[in-house]
């Protein structure tokens, strides 16, 4: 048997020539002694980058890479090697995080430092690889950072605004490795955690790591890891199952599809470590099917794990066996709740059920099943690896760890952000965000999904950790961060996401069903023009109608079956708590100062700046703009349907909305 130290190397990576055979025997060698165990692992490490013979050019082509032009950028750069008939190897990886200056190409000379160059199109590429690949030099038109060595001239990626503030433990290798090659995940440190347990660990003894870790559940209630997995290891039953949720339903949130896509292989080998620590024999992994990019990466993760031992019998040579299957989820948001994830899984239609029974009781056909979703497990390994000690040091005295956000809306940065908890909600909106484009003012953040709450900026300096976020009207949720600006409508907000929950409910207690549908036909009713349906509603009742829309939500979210319905009118109770002035001017004044319900709008022709020439009333499909050519124009308000296309043909800015 080679010495571990003689493995060869390739990809530019330390890999092993047969990971098999190599890793798998050292690991499971009995021969050894702790000291030298403890050099392998010491050894695996402190893998780096190493010599290569030719150029390596990374792409990243997770979903957003693609959506950003990352595909086209991979046959531009294809086609370009081959016309200056330059030999490289092209490298598809998942993407950094930044999704700001997708898409992302890394190059990586022999013997050279890995640069990341940013926003690169098509048109990029010929100067591109010319600059770097020929002349030897950084294409600075496009150069963000290096994963190496600062010279003064060039940043770490650790260095930049973005990534500065951030402690990436999840995300550490996405944008780094291939998500298709185990090899490289095990050159990065893959699977040793895997090995610690199940070579020298028992069950019970991982659970308390867990446990001691403080790890919470990352999905939405932040319930104890640890403690789950205990329940279920205490559990006498010829069958146990372990199931990863990622079945990502909230609108702004793409943490899990970039880990499945970027690094699948940290998935199942914390889904391993969770079936060991329990006694699981099979999981699943139950992924939305609108997700096809994550569950290709996934099936080539679980063919790869079985071919290298990791998964099927005797994994190895433990006597340990685990297996793990793709289920695919229909796209139902209540699925993201473990009963109704479990229902769907038997093949029943997903519905939430009462617990007790808790799942890590009687849950998959009756027998103890654990449910984490993916960045509980992508947590698992990595406190293996470095002990709970190490895990429990970061974050807060009840919310420890890291926690991953998904940026999106009005921000200058949008893209991953992972960082200890306890972190304020401003640090993260205006130190890593970059605050609001275009000069516009910060309005609200909208944290946890459909049924988080909106945040205004005087909450802004709260921490980030279950408690704290509960205490001001929100939630951890999944982790999407939508922040919105100055232009925003804050009743506009609440009737969308009433719209989005009051669709996915399930329907099977009457206070989810029927109260989100009574409770959204309210705030419909807060943006609409009276005058035009008929209704003639007077102050009191407007009052009444207010007060019985808060009442309405406190008694969903007292009564509802599961968090869905419990959480749904969190929307608007933080709304009504932190915009009650909003609610009331478009309830009492009858204005919308965001400019966006257009029931409530009033347009006019300006008359000093309307030139008369004609353009605004040829588009208006309601004729409600009548004068003479070259004469200034009227807008008939009875006629006018509030569709603003006079605002978006006027070249003068003559029409005024008010």
């Amino acid at each position: 048997m080679k010495s571990f130290l003689e493995i060869k190397f390739k990809n530019g990576f330390h890999s092993p020539e047969n990971p098999v055979e190599e890793f798998v025997a050292h690991c499971t060698n009995p021969s050894l002694s702790p000291e030298q165990h403890s050099e392998i692992e010491s050894y695996i490490s402190q893998l780096k980058y190493v010599s290569h013979d030719v150029p390596l050019i990374f792409i990243g082509m997770d979903t957003s890479g693609l959506a950003s032009g990352g595909g086209k950028v991979k046959i531009a750069i294809e086609d370009e090697l081959s016309n200056l008939n330059i030999v490289a190897k092209v490298i598809p990886t998942g993407g950094i995080g930044y999704g700001s200056i997708e898409p992302v190409v890394d190059i990586k000379l022999p013997g050279q430092d890995r640069i990341i160059y940013g926003d690169i199109s098509p048109k990029d590429v010929p100067a591109l690889l010319k600059t770097t690949l020929i002349d030897n030099k950084i294409y600075e038109k496009k150069v963000y950072a290096t994963y190496g060595k600062t010279d003064g001239k060039l940043l770490n990626l650790s260095e930049t605004p973005f990534f500065k503030h951030q402690d990436r433990v999840v995300l550490k290798n996405l944008g780094k490795i291939s998500p298709d090659s185990i090899d490289e995940y095990i050159a990065t440190g893959g699977f040793k955690g895997m090995d610690k347990a199940i070579r020298l660990m028992s069950s019970s003894e991982v659970v308390k790591e867990v446990l001691d870790s403080g790890l919470r559940g990352r999905g939405g209630g932040g319930f104890p890891t640890g403690k789950k997995w205990e329940l279920a290891l205490k559990q006498k039953s010829d069958k146990k199952y372990i199931i990863c949720n990622a079945d990502e339903g909230d609108p702004g949130a793409f943490m899990d599809r970039s880990v499945l896509e970027g690094d699948p292989f940290q998935l199942v080998e914390g889904m391993i470590i969770g079936a060991y620590a329990i006694g699981a024999s099979y999981g699943y992994i139950y992924c939305r099917a609108e997700y096809p990019l994550a569950i290709q990466k996934i099936n080539n993760a679980i063919y790869e794990c079985r071919k290298y031992g990791f998964l099927g019998n005797n994994i190895l040579n433990s006597g340990f066996n685990f297996d793990l299957k793709i289920k695919k989820g229909a796209g139902a948001f209540v699925c993201g709740e473990e009963t109704a994830l479990i229902a769907s899984i038997e093949g029943e239609r997903g519905m939430p059920r009462p617990r007790p029974p808790y799942p890590s009781v009687a849950g998959l056909w009756g027998k103890p099943t654990v449910i984490n979703n993916v960045e509980t497990f992508a947590n698992v390994a990595t406190i293996l690896n470095n002990g709970s000690k190490w895990f429990s040091s970061i974050g807060t005295e009840t919310s420890k760890g890291t926690k991953v956000f998904a940026l999106s809306g009005k921000i200058t940065n949008t893209g991953l952000v992972e960082v200890p908890m306890g972190v304020t909600l401003r640090k993260i909106v205006f130190d890593i965000g970059g605050g609001i484009p275009n000069g516009k003012k910060f309005k609200a953040l909208q944290i946890g999904g459909p049924s988080g709450g909106c945040l205004p900026e005087n909450i802004m300096d709260t921490h980030v950790d279950y408690e704290s976020l509960k205490e001001v009207g929100a939630m951890m949720g999944s982790g999407g961060f939508v922040v919105m600006d100055e232009d925003t409508c804050m009743v506009d907000v609440a009737k969308y996401f009433l719209t989005f929950i009051q669709n996915e409910s399930c329907g099977k207690c009457v206070p989810c069903r029927e109260g989100t549908k009574r409770m959204l036909e309210i705030v419909e009713r807060i943006s609409r023009n009276y005058t035009k349906t008929g209704d003639n509603i007077d102050a009191l009742h407007r009052f009444k109608g207010i007060i019985h829309l808060k009442r309405l939500a406190e008694v969903i979210k007292d009564t509802s079956l599961c968090g869905l319905g419990q959480s749904a009118p969190n929307p608007i109770l933080s709304g009504l708590h932190y915009f009650k002035d909003e609610y009331d001017e478009h309830i009492f004044d009858r204005k919308c100062d965001a400019k966006v319900c257009k029931e409530l709008l009033t347009y006019s022709i300006i008359e000093d700046k309307c030139s008369g020439c004609g353009l605004c009333a040829r588009v208006c499909s309601s004729e409600a703009i009548a004068g003479n050519k070259k004469q200034p124009h009227l807008i008939i308000e009875s006629k006018c349907i509030k569709c603003g296309m006079c605002v978006e043909t006027c070249r003068f800015d003559a029409i005024a909305v008010n």
